[in-house]
Order: C-alpha cells, then structure tokens, then sequence
C-alpha cells in the first residue's frame, strides 16, 4: 500500500509540476528538434534531479514509513541518507528537473515557472511544512534544523 502511496504522489505532484507542466510550456520547441549538445548538458541534469527525487523517496518510505504527501506525512524523521546535508533535497531534485528543461528547451517561460516553483516550495517550507514538522517532533525536529542547512548544504560542521 506504501508502494502505492507512493507511486501516485510522484506521477500527480512532482510528475505535474517537473514533467507534464514544463513540457507542455515548450513541447513544439522539442518539435522543432533539440540540439544533441543540449541533450548532452540536460540529461544529467535530469538524472541528478531524479536520482535525488528517488532516493529521498526511499528514504521517506523505508526509514520513515511515509510518503512526501502531507497528508500521510513520514511517521519519524528521517535524517539519514541526503536528509544528512539538506533539509529540503527532494525539492531540490524536483528543481533540478525544471532546470533540465530549461536547458533542453531553451525557454525563458519555464525559467520563470521554475523560479516561482521554487518560491512556492520555500514558501510552503517555511510557513507549512517547518511548523508542523516543529509540532510534530519538537526539539529532535528544533536539533536537525540547527545541524542541517534548508537548502544548501554547509561546508563545516
């Protein structure tokens, strides 16, 4: 049922907003024939931002016997694997997908839609997301936040 979960999560919401949305907004540019070189510098960017989106979901499902929907949120915290560098690195994949269509569709449209994505997601964050994870697991959550960057992973301890 988790598998489930899971799987319906990430074709409705992130599958939405890095994958159909992005490419509806540029798909006659991919008509016209993307450059090989631009699949080149898009694919791995692709592939980071998936990779990263996976593996942050297997994270939420076997440590935290959740999903990344909110409402059926990770029952612990889960602060291992790329949760160690950043409190936030699913979004971050999510982004780098739009960031691979950016390049891949060489679109000033999808730029602006991938910068106002990632305001939603720091808005979301900071006024949604960080209080009911602080209501949830109190001072472990208060901890993590202390040891761990938002958004960018810290260089030092």
């Amino acid at each position: 049922m988790l598998f489930l979960k899971n799987l319906l999560f990430t074709v409705f919401v992130p599958g939405m907003v890095a994958g159909y949305v992005p490419w509806r907004m540029g798909a006659s540019r991919l008509t016209d024939g993307a450059r090989p070189a631009l699949w080149l510098i898009a694919a791995p960017v692709f592939l980071a931002g998936a990779s990263i989106y996976f593996w942050c979901l297997w994270d939420f499902a076997t440590a935290g016997r959740g999903t990344p929907a909110p409402i059926d949120p990770p029952k612990t915290l889960v602060v291992r694997g790329l949760y160690r560098y950043v409190r936030n690195p699913m979004y971050v994949g999510v982004l780098l997908v739009i960031v691979g269509w950016t390049i891949l569709i060489r679109s000033r449209d999808v730029a602006i839609y991938g910068a106002s994505v990632a305001m939603a997601f720091h808005l979301f964050v900071v006024f949604v997301e960080e209080p009911m994870l602080r209501a949830q697991f109190g001072e472990s959550y208060g901890m993590y936040c202390r040891s761990v960057s938002r958004w960018w992973p810290r260089l030092r301890a």
